[in-house]
């Protein structure tokens, strides 16, 4: 999972500084905006992780104990 979140962070930092260099910003300022970006999206998609890994997990808890029962 970790391995899938960073290399969608690293696609969306390339599409970036694509992106940013297209608008004729200097080297400096393009590389900043996109490590930005590339931080943000990152930690927000590790979050929907561990969030969805938790829900995930505690329906399959629940779901056991009720077939034990």
């Amino acid at each position: 999972m970790k391995k899938i979140i960073f290399n969608v962070g690293l696609l969306i930092f390339f599409v970036s500084v694509i992106f940013f260099s297209q608008q004729g910003m200097l080297v400096q300022d393009v590389l900043i905006k996109s490590f930005v970006i590339f931080f943000v999206v990152t930690f927000m998609l590790t979050i929907l992780a561990l969030t969805f890994i938790k829900a995930v997990n505690k329906i399959s808890i629940e779901k056991q104990k009720n077939y034990y029962r």
